[in-house]
């Protein structure tokens, strides 16, 4: 019989929920307002390519888009914020990652390629970075999102010194 997977030790930065919602926001926003444009392009005079009680009702999409998405600005976050959780042991990297599916990654410290730490601008502004770890197997690459950036950058440099000996060792 296994054992069941255990959560991983550490959880990401409690600043990643605001890193999160941002992005939420951002799409939010990029959804509801190129919808409204476009119920202003087809509710203007002039287009009649579609039937009337399309375009006598067209501002009801921007609408129900709206509130459609309003909860899951609320919930994403909060939802991935206890998901994700990340682990470095002696030979292996372990997170876990997602919201509706959950991913969870193993990568051992002798397949690692390299390792990169990554801050967009939300993450810049937060103090928040990701480290992308990547491997020669068929899978690609793997990330750790929503660290601290002092965490993000010792994890980066721990992850590349393990990797560096294990290579160095096996010659």
């Amino acid at each position: 019989m296994t054992a069941p997977l255990r959560d991983p030790a550490h959880r990401v930065a409690r600043r990643a929920i605001t890193l999160w919602l941002l992005e939420a926001l951002v799409g939010f926003v990029l959804l509801v307002g190129l919808s409204s444009l476009a119920a202003a392009w087809i509710g203007g005079s002039g287009r009649r390519f579609l039937p009337d009680w399309v375009t006598d009702h067209i501002w009801w999409v921007p609408a129900v888009l709206a509130i459609v998405e309003l909860p899951f600005i609320v919930v994403e976050p909060l939802w991935r914020y206890a998901v994700h959780r990340w682990e470095l042991s002696q030979d292996v990297v372990y997170a876990r990652s997602g919201w509706f599916s959950r991913k969870w990654v193993f990568v051992p410290v002798s397949r690692i390629q390299t390792v990169d730490k990554e801050q967009g601008w939300f993450e810049r502004l937060l103090g928040l970075a990701t480290v992308e770890i990547r491997t020669a197997s068929y899978a690609g690459s793997s990330s750790i999102e929503g660290l601290d950036a002092g965490v993000a950058a010792r994890l980066a440099e721990d992850l590349a010194h393990r990797a560096h000996q294990l290579r160095d060792d096996a010659t």
